[in-house]
């Protein structure tokens, strides 16, 4: 048996603007994915069939390693809320192709999994989707995914992808958080799911439709080059500022709910920023605090589910073989 386990994700800034080449920040939470892999007589999951339409990642990434012929096990266990924005797919792509790596005794090196994981997820979102999740999850500590990192970053690899507006290219790098007395992030899930393909497609067609929501896409990455100089010298009222407005330019795009903005009225006072974090549609919130019992308090009065986390977590890993 094997296995691996790939942490999950709360990005700071950049949501969907990333897809069109801006900038994103992210960073690994506390939970993630644990993905279990031993010999079986047919390919499964959970005991059940491995099914292209129910597991499109883990499909793509056994037909992608050329395991179709040497059937295995595959069993997952899960910390993070299903389709909340935490990057619970990008983690179990991540985590997958670990433990299918390390099982055939092929490179397990992070960079290489982000990628391979990566065209996993855009196979699965219709042929759109960022670096950002799988790479976060990969490398753990602060990411960053731009189309230029111009010094923004240490830059570790390149990420290309073929998708329906043309060829995309981002440039993959990472913040060293080592600052004392760091603030922690606290995740509301809202309750209700987030479909990541729906909402990147649906803002591809609003944008489509109305260049002043392009305006507003280019906002973000204005503002996410802003947060990351705050970031980088650990200004973090400054973070809060810029997460606060991030919000409301990711609000303009119709990707906050009724129950995400009652999640985030209610940390505010307690607060340094608060956004959605992730596709929008339903999933989760994150506040930005220096008193994270008090947020997760008041997101669960509010009726939403609250996961306290640093601000630096590690990346994925092989935990047994």
């Amino acid at each position: 048996m094997v296995r691996a386990y790939a942490p999950g994700k709360a990005i700071l800034f950049g949501e969907h603007a990333v897809v069109y080449g801006h900038p994103a920040v992210a960073v690994a939470i506390s939970r993630g994915v644990e993905v279990y892999i031993s010999e079986s007589k047919s390919w499964t999951v959970e005991n059940r069939p491995l099914c292209p339409n129910r597991h499109p990642h883990l499909n793509w990434l056994v037909k992608r390693n050329q395991l179709t012929d040497r059937p295995m096990s595959i069993k997952i266990s899960s910390e993070l809320f299903p389709a909340a924005g935490q990057g619970s797919s990008a983690a179990l792509s991540v985590a997958a192709q670990l433990a299918l790596a390390e099982s055939m005794g092929l490179s397990t090196n992070p960079v290489d999994a982000a990628i391979t994981a990566h065209q996993a997820e855009a196979h699965a979102q219709l042929g759109r989707a960022s670096p950002t999740d799988t790479a976060t999850s990969s490398l753990g500590g602060c990411v960053v995914v731009s189309k230029n990192l111009s010094g923004t970053a240490d830059p570790i690899f390149q990420a290309t992808l073929d998708t329906p507006e043309g060829v995309m290219d981002w440039d993959v790098g990472a913040v060293d958080l080592t600052f004392d007395d760091m603030p922690h992030i606290v995740l509301g899930h809202s309750g209700d799911p987030s479909q990541t393909a729906k909402m990147v497609s649906m803002v591809a067609e609003l944008i489509s439709e109305n260049q002043e929501k392009k305006k507003d896409l280019d906002s973000i990455g204005e503002l996410t080059l802003m947060g990351l100089v705050a970031l980088r010298s650990g200004a973090w009222e400054a973070v809060g500022m810029t997460m606060d407005v991030c919000h409301e330019k990711l609000r303009s795009l119709g990707l906050s709910t009724p129950m995400l903005e009652t999640l985030i009225e209610a940390v505010r006072p307690h607060s340094l920023g608060a956004k959605i974090t992730g596709s929008g549609g339903g999933g989760c919130m994150m506040a930005l605090t220096y008193n994270p019992e008090r947020v997760a308090q008041m997101i669960e009065m509010s009726g939403g589910r609250a996961i306290i986390t640093p601000m630096y977590c590690d990346g994925a890993r092989i935990l047994s073989s």
